[in-house]
């Protein structure tokens, strides 16, 4: 079974390269986020619904996706594994999101309205009045951002978690626990992304399971990230802004990406990461984003080599 976990690990790797992203009508994400669009509306107990989905929603996830593996692992161990694959190679993202930074750092030197507009897949916030160089922050520290919400929390999900069960020494299968950890993690940060925001109090329980959930990869991603970089110096000067944004979790990753690039990373008016440099030029830019890309890499090697413990 570690064999097995470890190539379902690498799989998903070279399918991400390869092809970036399941298509849309096929995309289990997008499923779930048709589950969690129906909550963002008014509420007579807003707290009360919210936290009810926040704990049913991800675990019928879960359970579902353990149940899929499950069943095609009785038929055939090959279906179960690619069903294992499908699951976390689409709760996984890495190309996608370093060629929509990459995108969007090109065109904030040639057409910065074009960047403005491209930066909303990567960032929610109002990009209608910055500058070039805050778009390229906003990139950066989306990119920084997302490795730890896109790759490495459900990554690691999928690993920690068969090893944990085959550490108790259970018989039964693993592939379905550990793909099931991943989708719930998914899941989680899914609905916060979509509802979990002050202004939506149905996602405040959503909110508080997200950072959670996150505390452990948001630091792991801040160690991937100052690994690609080939130092610990950016992980021991990060921590000292990685508390400045409000999230519990977001600052890790961004403030080690700063700090390994030398660079200001800002959110006006929020927060301001490494506030005595400047704020990334393109070629800053453009070396942030391969430091994420080499750190998620470096997440897809670790897990595999983790999965064969």
């Amino acid at each position: 079974m570690p064999v097995t976990l470890a190539v379902v690990v690498l799989i998903v790797a070279l399918l991400d390269r390869l092809v970036g992203e399941p298509p849309t009508r096929l995309h289990p994400i997008v499923w779930f986020g048709r589950l969690v669009g129906p909550l963002d509306r008014p509420w007579q107990r807003p707290r009360m619904v919210g936290t009810v989905a926040a704990v049913v929603l991800p675990l019928l996830a879960a359970v579902l996706v353990a149940g899929a593996v499950w069943l095609a692992g009785v038929v055939h161990p090959v279906a179960g594994g690619g069903v294992a694959v499908f699951v976390l190679f689409s709760s996984t993202s890495l190309r996608l999101l370093s060629s929509t930074a990459r995108e969007v750092i090109a065109l904030s030197e040639t057409d910065l309205p074009r960047a403005r507009d491209e930066l909303k897949a990567l960032a929610g916030r109002d990009a209608g009045e910055l500058s070039p160089e805050l778009v390229r922050s906003a990139a950066v520290e989306s990119a920084a951002e997302n490795l730890a919400d896109g790759l490495v929390a459900p990554l690691s999900a999928f690993g920690l978690a068969a090893v944990a069960i085959s550490l108790t020494g259970w018989a039964g299968p693993v592939l379905p626990v550990a793909a099931a950890a991943a989708a719930w993690i998914k899941a989680v940060n899914t609905m916060d992304s979509m509802v979990g925001y002050r202004s939506k109090p149905v996602g405040w329980a959503g909110a508080r399971l997200d950072d959670l959930a996150m505390w452990l990869p948001a630091r792991l991603t801040a160690l991937l990230i100052a690994a690609a970089a080939a130092s610990p110096d950016p992980l021991l000067s990060g921590r000292r802004w990685a508390r400045i944004p409000a999230s519990p979790n977001s600052g890790w990753p961004m403030a080690t990406l700063a700090a390994a690039l030398q660079v200001q990373l800002t959110k006006p008016d929020t927060y301001t990461l490494n506030a005595v440099a400047e704020l990334p030029t393109t070629a800053a830019a453009e070396r942030g984003v391969d430091l994420v890309d080499r750190g998620g890499w470096l997440a897809f090697g670790a897990m595999a080599v983790i999965c064969l413990v």
